[in-house]
């Protein structure tokens, strides 16, 4: 089975953040994203235009991708099956094969009842089209609960999407989250994270970091979850914090930032080929 590597667009936060002065478009992304060597797979995820886009946006979106040879998924958040029915379109008219999505959306967090029935309502039609719904480990849901709706639907469309780095604001260890997951994971989010003390000495701060010096343990994930054997999409992704401008480039921190989350981008790509040469 085959491992691709890919970008989302949370590897672009700022990049198309309005805090910028020239934010990238999906397009400018996605030409971005295909210049990486090594990079097949673009996840456009939690791109509020796709609630509402026209199957000829949407055909000029793949389009795109297939002339840049890229591979696409696509996220959102929530269970609502008509919510996830439309994002079975939109992932049909985009050729992806995976839909991302969470738990709850906003103030919508049913509980592990209503989830379920919300899933079982949503699946069949998943499974028909051939494509995978990949629900993310996040701190809003303990990730037993995920694991157990997960397990008794059963449903070979239905899986998880791993982030060890989101759970740890449940006071869930990345190590824990892992081993109880990975014979459900379908896509992995690639990121690092770490604490640094809060101004003062109160408190904490848990932000992301460059891969590799965080207390995320990059090798061991790969052990349990081995994505090449299992097919499992690994997308790079990140938790950047705005970059003062005192840090950077001709006091301008919009400028700074930008460059330290391209920075970022090359160094990801960069450590996971190391991990696996």
């Amino acid at each position: 089975m085959t491992s691709l590597l890919g970008l989302s667009t949370y590897a672009y936060t700022w990049r198309m953040s309005d805090r910028v002065p020239a934010p990238m478009t999906l397009d400018d992304v996605l030409h971005d994203a295909a210049a990486h060597d090594g990079v097949d797979l673009f996840q456009i995820c939690d791109h509020l235009p796709l609630d509402t886009a026209s199957d000829e946006r949407l055909g000029a979106v793949r389009a795109l991708a297939d002339e840049l040879g890229l591979t696409l998924e696509v996220g959102t958040r929530g269970t609502h099956p008509d919510h996830l029915a439309r994002y079975l379109h939109v992932a049909e008219r985009l050729g992806a094969t995976l839909v991302r999505s969470m738990w709850g959306a906003g103030d919508d967090l049913p509980g592990p009842d209503e989830t379920e029935r919300r899933l079982r309502a949503a699946m069949p039609a998943y499974q028909a089209a051939g494509v995978t719904l990949a629900l993310e480990t996040y701190e809003v849901v303990a990730t037993a609960d995920l694991v157990d709706v997960v397990a008794r639907i059963g449903s070979p469309a239905l899986g998880i999407c791993l982030d060890p780095a989101n759970t740890v604001a449940r006071l869930e260890h990345p190590a824990e989250v892992v081993a109880l997951t990975a014979p459900w994971v379908r896509n992995w989010h690639v990121k690092d994270s770490g604490f640094t003390r809060s101004p003062g000495w109160v408190g904490f701060q848990y932000t992301g970091v460059p891969i590799g010096t965080g207390v995320l343990d990059h090798d061991a994930v790969r052990a349990a979850i081995d994505p090449h054997r299992n097919g499992i999409n690994r997308v790079i992704e990140f938790w950047l914090p705005w970059q003062d401008a005192s840090l950077g480039i001709d006091g301008d921190p919009a400028q700074t930032t930008t460059r330290t989350e391209a920075a970022w981008t090359e160094q990801t790509i960069d450590y996971l080929r190391s991990k696996e040469s």
